[in-house]
């Protein structure tokens, strides 16, 4: 069988938290015993309601949250539990990118789209000035951009713009694993058909993997093969998405499937009362 290019093993994240009264902390399980695996050049999701432990999930592999236990393998090689420095930094970021999901506040105003995209490459890459010009513009083509976009700063691009940006800032590492964290959720309808359509293309011309961190179920079926459903901090149900949104094994899922509005569904009125 194929090496996995993401394994996630018996995953566990402990905060300890201030009491809501009284003095001292507690501990809070943010996540127990997430285990799943992501195929090479696969699209795997991660759903559940807010607070239902996939965000610090992906925070774990990401490399940007600390896990308490458990193993995550990249490639068949396991990551440590020590915070990464330098040199190993930088190899794990070449492995692992992940894009927010607010596109207007994940880009620095001060930075041009250019210099952007280039100091990502400068970090992973020897690169001349030329060479590193002609990546940032192939890059901005991949995801859709105009050349004349890399001469200006995030505040002059609408918010659909932006998050191409994010995305091909991400790709300049040339991850094996893109996380994409809610990454359309605080776009128009419209603006997030061309972005995941867009994904969809990069992993038909990339060798890449996808993990999709959302809550919205109608994103989930059509960008990801496999589906994991995540609820207060465990892992409650997990197969491909078809199965999964057409025949929900675990209640909870089926709860989450109802949630969804229908076509014609309106807010309900409520009647007004006098105090």
């Amino acid at each position: 069988m194929t090496t996995p290019i993401l394994e996630v093993r018996d995953l566990r994240k402990v905060f300890d938290v201030r009491r809501e009264q009284g003095r001292g902390k507690e501990e809070l399980v943010a996540v127990d015993d997430a285990s799943f695996t992501l195929p090479l050049n696969g699209s795997l999701a991660v759903v559940g309601e807010s607070g239902s432990g996939k965000t610090t999930v992906a925070r774990m592999i990401a490399g940007l949250e600390q896990r308490t236990s458990g193993s995550i393998l990249v490639n068949g090689v396991e990551r440590g539990l020590a915070r990464p420095r330098g040199a190993e930094r930088l190899r794990r970021g070449k492995e692992v990118q992940m894009v927010f999901q607010d596109p207007y506040s994940s880009l620095d105003p001060r930075q041009t789209i250019r210099s952007c995209i280039a100091e990502v490459l400068s970090l992973h890459f020897e690169l001349s000035s030329k060479d590193r010009d002609e990546r940032v513009a192939g890059l901005l083509g991949d995801v859709g951009l105009a050349q004349r976009h890399a001469s200006v700063h995030p505040r002059s691009l609408s918010g659909g713009q932006r998050q191409r940006v994010a995305i091909a800032r991400a790709l300049a590492a040339e991850p094996r694993v893109l996380i994409l964290d809610e990454a359309v959720s605080a776009l128009d309808v419209s603006v997030q058909a061309q972005i995941l359509n867009l994904l969809g293309d990069l992993r038909q011309t990339r060798e890449i993997s996808y993990l999709f961190i959302s809550h919205d179920l109608a994103v989930v079926q059509q960008v990801s093969d496999e589906v994991v459903v995540m609820h207060r901090g465990r892992i409650v149900e997990v197969g491909s998405t078809d199965d999964v949104l057409r025949a929900p094994a675990d209640e909870y899922t089926r709860r989450l499937i109802a949630a969804v509005p229908r076509p014609g569904w309106r807010p309900q009125r409520h009647a007004r009362t006098v105090d």
